[in-house]
């Protein structure tokens, strides 16, 4: 009788451990119990949050600087705040007349630039305040270690972009004469992950480019694909575009055998 009078464990409290996804949550009566029904809606305030927070760019700037990146130069979209931002995403993909000129000022014969790194809000400014740096120190300890000179990551300039879409990156890249541009910006925040960065790699930026041109790397945050795993993809895809010269669905991630190379 003891045995049957044990209470049955709790099978969904087991699951809950390895996914932040909503499983299990029960019920009473037909609505939700009023802890998991005010945990959603703290989740969907966070992403609200997320989506107007204001973006320091100066902030972004100094803390990429001191993980030994050259002085950023910050620039901003032709949006002209955060809800023409959210209304208008083409202005988003364009820059603005002041922050075009910045760039090619920047972009003189003495100073090639053969990686382009833009650090963008998107749509979760906190993503690249929080992530960037910490995710740009791995990728350039990783670099750093790697064999021989490799001439895509020799001369690197960095960009910090406020109001701005993924394709914003082919512009600043097309405008620095980079062969290669990454973009590190904040994704669309969920129930889970308001804070979660996307990198993108394009090869031989310009402006037309499309997604289909991009190689993404999702869900970068400490609860999500680690910093350092990361930094091995980035530096995995960006030597892999190196040497066929494209990126894009033709550019498969090979990360997984990249210990042939990578420390």
């Amino acid at each position: 009788m003891a045995e049957l009078d044990r209470p049955a464990p709790d099978l969904w409290k087991q699951l809950r451990r390895f996914t932040p996804a909503r499983i299990g949550l029960g019920r009473v009566g037909a609505s939700l119990p009023t802890q998991a029904l005010l945990a959603f809606d703290l989740a969907h305030a966070q992403a609200r949050d997320a989506v107007h927070a204001a973006f320091d760019a100066r902030f972004v700037a100094s803390e990429l600087q001191s993980c030994g990146l050259p002085e950023p130069v910050i620039v901003a979209s032709r949006a002209r705040d955060r809800m023409e931002y959210l209304l208008r995403p083409d202005l988003g993909r364009s820059l603005d007349d002041v922050s075009r000129s910045r760039l090619r000022a920047v972009a003189a014969p003495a100073h090639p630039c053969d990686l382009a790194i833009v650090v963008a809000d998107g749509l979760s400014a906190m993503a690249p305040a929080r992530h960037a740096t910490p995710l740009l120190r791995k990728f350039l300890a990783l670099k750093s270690a790697q064999p021989g000179d490799w001439n895509l990551l020799k001369n690197i300039t960095v960009v910090v972009a406020n109001q701005a879409r993924v394709a914003l990156g082919d512009e600043i890249g097309d405008l620095l004469g980079a062969p290669a541009a990454i973009v590190l910006i904040g994704e669309r925040p969920g129930l889970s992950s308001p804070d979660s960065l996307g990198v993108y790699l394009t090869w031989a930026p310009r402006r037309g480019r499309t997604d289909a041109e991009r190689n993404c790397i999702s869900n970068i945050r400490p609860e999500g694909l680690s910093f350092a795993d990361a930094a091995r993809r980035l530096l995995s895809l960006l030597a892999e575009a190196h040497r066929l010269q494209l990126s894009g669905v033709a550019l498969k991630d090979s990360s997984d055998d990249a210990s042939r190379w990578l420390p």
